[in-house]
């Protein structure tokens, strides 16, 4: 069952195609309506020997409070540090936004709150150019449409968080039918991701501009990288209470199994607290 337990980590890919906006207002616990997910991918200098992980914290943190907190366009904010993937040079940066002109408006807020945080133009240019120094020159963006069906965090992060992120091709079947794929992920994720106390909190994304259209991507918020593992088991004993008869289940993940490739990747990320909005 190794396998089907990591399936169904991913098997809520399948609203793709539920609009982003009507299902990500559908649910009346998600905070804010965001809508837009910005994600960039940083990587760490490797030329700045005088730095230090004390230094740095202190530089995000006062952009963070002097900017990112104070932007009210930024639904939300996120900084997560490679654990297990395949570059340990990279660090993901995360913002929600309630609408794709709020990205756009976004920008210029920032510049705002900057010259107002940092007013003597030496001064300001000085805390950027020790603050760039950390990163190198080269970054990557990823645009995501987010989706309803979240599963959300009961209080703010004080310590560092496991981040799962699974990424996963969507595919669409010549037999699609109308309203499956929202039924069959509402199904799912009442009785399967809702009800696993492990996963912390759970988000749903989708392509909305990047190098390949078929992109989804789904995080798994958990305590500790043991219970990654463990929310397999933990998964495969809902899945078992809910389809107690093994054709019924099996039925349930051969139509799921239609909008999906099979191809998924697996990234392990952790959360700097100090730096959620």
């Amino acid at each position: 069952m190794k396998q089907t337990n990591k399936f169904t980590m991913g098997i809520a890919l399948l609203a793709f195609l539920i609009s982003p906006l009507l299902s990500a207002q559908e649910n009346a616990d998600e905070p804010a309506k965001a809508t837009v997910l910005v994600v960039t991918t940083v990587h760490w200098s490797t030329d700045n020997p005088d730095g230090s992980q004390e230094e740095w914290m202190a530089l995000e943190k006062e952009y963070h409070e002097k900017v990112t907190m104070k932007n009210d366009l930024i639904v939300h904010s996120n900084f997560l540090t490679h654990y297990f993937t395949a570059d340990n040079s990279e660090a993901i940066a995360v913002s929600s936004f309630a609408t794709w002109e709020d990205v756009e408006k976004a920008g210029d807020v920032s510049s705002e709150l900057i010259k107002t945080a940092w007013p003597d133009e030496a001064e300001r240019d000085a805390f950027f150019k020790k603050r760039n120094s950390y990163y190198s020159s080269m970054h990557s963006d990823e645009i995501y449409s987010i989706l309803g069906g979240g599963k959300y965090m009961e209080a703010k992060e004080t310590e560092p968080m496991i981040y799962y992120v699974r990424k996963s091709h969507t595919a669409t079947p010549d037999d699609a039918v109308d309203g499956e794929m929202k039924e069959l992920h509402t199904e799912y994720l009442e009785n399967v991701v809702y009800k696993n106390d492990l996963i912390k909190a759970y988000y749903l994304n989708r392509h909305r501009w990047g190098a390949d259209s078929r992109d989804m991507g789904e995080v798994f918020v958990m305590n500790s990288l043991a219970d990654i593992e463990a929310s397999f088991e933990k998964n495969t004993e809902l899945i078992n209470a809910h389809w107690p008869e093994e054709e019924a289940r099996k039925a349930f993940f051969k139509k799921y199994s239609r909008y999906m490739t099979g191809w998924h990747g697996d990234y392990v990320y952790q959360s700097v607290p100090e730096l959620i909005k």
